[in-house]
């Protein structure tokens, strides 16, 4: 395992992403081309080298082709890209909703997080996975990334049958509040106050529509952005405790298996 360039002592899984110099959470300047070490924070543009080609968002990139292509999938099999109604096979079959759940439809809790319910939810879901994960994936990496997103779809959907069990729900929406909350615990590890950061304040925006719209689903939201912030503090903080980086990686993924489970036990 490598260590931060300016604490040796520190133990980190990150890099900067323009001169690759790896950096711990100290250490960490959030951009919107990933982290950067504090000497490469305030240059203008991003030396574009092999090493930097391979820190591109490439899982988010998936992410997004199979929200899409499980949404053309939909359309396909009966339902209405901008009515806003749920229907067609494919979302009868993988829609969250408990009673099914309950009947042992234990997929669901997977599945409901890739379909969604119009073009323009799947717009706005898929664009903000863009943005946080053009953040997020160079920041902590491909796999820890992932973990990080499965573990908040997961959150997301142990909140929704907590919180709304008899509701039919789609959507990434819980994955994409997680992303926010291990962004901002990310920036929180930097020094930078929730309030000072565009993520902090578009989290805001979010957390206030999600309580005052009618028709979002608030357990979704809320247990998606627990989720996330737990899996990233599992992630970011472990160097502080003289955590090894793959047992972080599991306390991590841990958040995704007591989701899961809780999930099923609420069911």
């Amino acid at each position: 395992m490598q260590t931060c360039y300016r604490h040796p002592d520190r133990e980190t899984g990150v890099s900067c992403s323009n001169c690759g110099k790896p950096i711990c959470p100290d250490c960490m300047t959030p951009t919107t081309v990933g982290m950067r070490c504090p000497e490469c924070a305030g240059e203008r543009t991003k030396v574009r080298t092999v090493r930097t080609l391979t820190d591109e968002p490439r899982v988010t990139y998936a992410l997004i082709a199979i929200n899409v292509v499980v949404f053309l999938a939909e359309l396909a099999s009966g339902a209405g890209a901008v009515s806003g109604a749920l229907g067609g096979d494919v979302v009868r079959r993988g829609a969250l909703f408990g009673p099914k759940v309950a009947d042992g439809e234990y997929w669901r809790i997977l599945t409901g997080g890739f379909l969604h319910a119009t073009f323009f939810h799947l717009l706005f879901n898929m664009y903000a996975l863009y943005v946080l994960g053009s953040l997020l994936e160079p920041a902590i990496g491909k796999l820890r990334f992932a973990i990080v997103y499965m573990a908040s779809l997961f959150a997301g959907s142990f909140g929704v049958l907590l919180v709304s069990p008899d509701a039919v729900t789609v959507g990434a929406s819980g994955a994409v509040f997680g992303l926010m909350g291990a962004s901002l615990v990310i920036m929180r590890s930097r020094g930078i106050g929730v309030l000072e950061s565009g993520i902090g304040i578009w989290l805001l925006l979010n957390l206030a529509l999600t309580f005052t719209v009618s028709g979002i689903s608030i357990g979704g939201h809320v247990g998606g952005l627990v989720g996330g912030a737990l899996a990233g503090l599992a992630l970011l903080e472990a160097p502080r405790l003289r955590i090894q980086a793959p047992l972080a990686t599991l306390l991590a993924a841990l958040v995704g298996v007591v989701s899961i489970a809780g999930a099923i036990a609420v069911a």
